[in-house]
C-alpha cells in the first residue's frame, strides 16, 4: 500500500507551522489518523471532536485527555458511530483526522498531542465542519477549549450556518473566562447545540453527556427518547429549549 501525503492544515494554507521539536508528534498524529480505517455502513452516524491544544491548557492537558479517552469509551456503546478529530495549537497548526470507527486508536492518538503556545482557531473549527457537512452529513460538532480570542461576529455567522445545515455545537468549557462562556453560549444557541461546563470534579457525567450526545448524532431526538437516561432527558431539554 503506497503512503499518502498527510492532509494539509486546516484553512489558511499560507500560516506559518509551528516546526519544533513537537513536529514528529504531529507526523506521527497525521500518519496513524489516515492509517485508520473509515467506518461505513448505512444508518452510521458522524461526529466531530474538536480540542483546543494551546498553550493555556497545558496544567489540565493530561487530566482532559483522561476524561475524554472515558468519553470515547461512552461513545464506544452508543452505536454505530463514526469520529472525526480535529485540534489546533501553535501558529495557525490546525488538524484533522479521517472519521474513524476505532475509538481506541483515536484514544491514543489523543495522548501524544502536546500544547503549544498559540491564539485559538475556533473559525477555523467551524469553516472545517461546513465543508465536511458539504460532502456527507454530520450529527454532530463537539468543542472543548477554554479561551476565545478571534472575532465574535464571525464565529456567530459560521454557528448560524452550521445551524442551519443541522450540526448543532456541543460546547465544554474549562474554567470561567466569562468572555468565552459568552462566545460559547452563542455558538450553541445559533447552532441549535447545547453548552456545558467541563468539570473536572465529576468525570462521570461528562461521560455520560458525551454519550447521550453520540446517541443523537446516530439516531436524533427520538433516539435519545428511545434509550431514556437521564443524560439523555437532559441533552433533549438542552436541544428542545433550543428550537423555534
Amino acid at each position: 500500500m503506497t503512503e499518502k501525503k498527510p492532509p494539509a492544515p486546516i484553512g489558511n494554507r499560507g500560516a506559518p507551522v509551528e516546526r519544533h521539536s513537537s513536529a514528529q508528534d504531529v507526523e506521527a498524529f497525521v500518519r496513524q489518523a489516515r492509517a485508520l480505517g473509515v467506518g461505513k455502513g448505512p444508518g452510521s452516524g458522524r461526529l466531530i471532536l474538536a480540542l483546543d491544544a494551546t498553550m493555556s491548557r497545558q496544567p489540565t492537558w493530561d487530566l482532559a485527555c483522561s476524561l475524554q479517552a472515558e468519553m470515547f469509551d461512552a461513545v464506544q456503546h452508543a452505536g454505530s458511530l463514526n469520529v472525526q478529530l480535529v485540534y489546533f495549537r501553535g501558529l495557525g497548526e490546525c488538524r484533522s483526522s479521517q472519521f474513524v470507527a476505532d475509538t481506541a486508536s483515536l484514544k491514543r492518538l489523543m495522548m501524544r498531542i502536546s500544547c503549544q503556545g498559540g491564539h485559538t482557531q475556533i473559525g477555523k473549527v467551524l469553516s472545517h465542519a461546513l465543508k465536511e457537512v458539504g460532502r456527507s452529513k454530520v450529527g454532530a460538532l463537539v468543542y472543548i477549549g477554554d479561551a476565545m480570542e478571534e472575532d465574535v461576529d464571525d464565529l456567530a455567522v459560521k454557528a448560524g450556518n452550521l445551524g442551519l445545515h443541522g450540526v448543532p455545537v456541543f460546547v465544554f468549557q474549562e474554567g470561567k473566562d466569562h468572555l468565552a462562556e459568552a462566545a460559547f453560549k452563542e455558538i450553541a444557541r445559533l447552532s441549535k447545540g447545547a453548552w456545558f461546563r467541563f468539570d473536572r470534579n465529576a468525570p462521570a457525567m461528562l461521560a455520560k453527556l458525551l454519550s447521550a450526545i453520540a446517541v443523537f448524532a446516530t439516531g436524533g431526538l427520538k433516539a435519545l427518547e428511545a434509550r431514556g437516561r437521564e443524560e439523555d432527558r437532559l441533552m433533549i431539554e438542552h436541544l428542545r429549549g433550543r428550537s423555534g
